[in-house]
């Protein structure tokens, strides 16, 4: 299954039974309807919990505000809470992702992977002599 949202804060990574790592965080996809016999739209926010498991390194560009793309399964957690009544939520269990479009830093600019920006740099050190016109 695949669904995309924006990251609503920065991934977490906690550390669990021993030296397994988790990164958790949370997106919100955004929809609208318009109901039967009303003119106007309303709009809906559903908010996803997610986990990855597989690096992570990776939670460094889970930035809040980034827009990504999550590639897993839904899992269903459920329990009893403090007063004895079952509660349930869901978990995304993501195995990708893709970061669609990046968090924007203070300063304005996209915050980038350090590797795109070290490509970018070894791109712009070219000597003018290469060039093909």
């Amino acid at each position: 299954m695949e669904i995309a949202g924006r990251i609503t804060a920065d991934a977490t990574v906690k550390t669990v039974s021993g030296d397994k790592e988790v990164v958790n965080f949370s997106i919100a996809i955004n929809d609208s309807y318009k109901p039967k016999g009303s003119s106007e739209y309303k709009d809906v926010v559903t908010y996803i919990k997610c986990a990855y498991w597989l690096s992570a390194k990776r939670a460094q560009v889970l930035k809040k505000g980034a827009v990504v793309q999550v590639i897993g399964r839904i899992g269903m957690d459920v329990y009893n809470n403090m007063d004895g009544q079952a509660v349930g939520s869901l978990t995304f269990h993501t195995n990708d992702f893709k970061v669609l479009t990046y968090a924007k830093k203070a300063d304005g600019a996209t915050a980038a992977p350090a590797a795109q920006d070290a490509a970018q740099e070894q791109n712009s050190a070219a000597p003018e002599d290469d060039l093909p016109f």
